[in-house]
């Protein structure tokens, strides 16, 4: 699709990989770019809309279906994570609680927007994964279920929005040089970076964005043995 013209909505815009999408679509010409968080009052770039989304929020979601009925790319972005260990944490909240926003809030927006899009033409719809959907790493192991079952989701949708002519991409990277990622110590790759490759991949027609070295090489070995990942 083009970008230019167009109108998006980008969830968790108001910082980091979600702020830097949307400017991005700005810059390459984007007619409206609705930036969804929690507290609108967050999203301070001038010439961006400012929505009001909790992704978690069944009623906040359908509410921001019908007021950005226009759109014709989403860009699932908003995520979270917890930590903790899978099998010694107090409890499970902290696991439901990613699933809940990684996996069901990128879920109930996909089906939420998925007519929207259709209405508009088809467009596009990009959900943020991680290479912790193919791997992962002591600490953050319920992050990577969930990016894992939202990796899953994607490829199901995907199939289901073909019929309408939905572009359906999913996004993996390593660590990328936000809030998130701040006591990482390690390679990162610019949060510019990811979102002018995955608009590259939008205005090309890909399905996937391998976004950094890290991400490459994982995805590579997937077909060797574990202990080669």
């Amino acid at each position: 699709m083009n970008i230019t013209g167009a109108t998006a909505l980008v969830t968790g815009a108001n910082r980091g990989l979600g702020r830097a999408f949307a400017l991005a679509l700005l810059e390459r010409g984007a007619h409206t770019v609705y930036a969804a968080a929690r507290d609108p009052r967050t999203v301070t770039d001038p010439g961006l809309t400012p929505i009001e989304l909790d992704i978690t929020d069944p009623a906040a979601v359908a509410a921001a279906a019908e007021r950005c009925a226009d759109t014709g790319l989403l860009i699932n972005n908003a995520g979270i994570v917890r930590g903790g260990s899978l099998l010694t944490a107090e409890s499970l909240d902290g696991a439901r609680a990613e699933l809940e926003t990684n996996l069901f809030g990128t879920l109930a927006m996909s089906r939420a927007f998925a007519p929207v899009l259709a209405k508009n033409g088809g467009g596009a719809l990009v959900n943020m994964l991680s290479v912790l959907s193919w791997h992962t790493i002591p600490g953050i192991g319920a992050y990577g279920v969930s990016k894992a079952a939202a990796w899953s989701m994607t490829n199901a949708i995907r199939e289901e929005l073909r019929e309408q002519g939905t572009l359906t991409v999913g996004v993996h990277a390593a660590f990328i040089d936000t809030d998130m990622a701040a006591t990482v110590d390690g390679p990162k790759i610019s949060a510019a970076d990811v979102a002018r490759q995955v608009l590259d991949a939008v205005e090309a027609g890909r399905e996937e964005v391998l976004a950094d070295d890290i991400t490459r090489q994982v995805k590579a070995a997937l077909g060797g043995a574990p202990d080669g990942v």
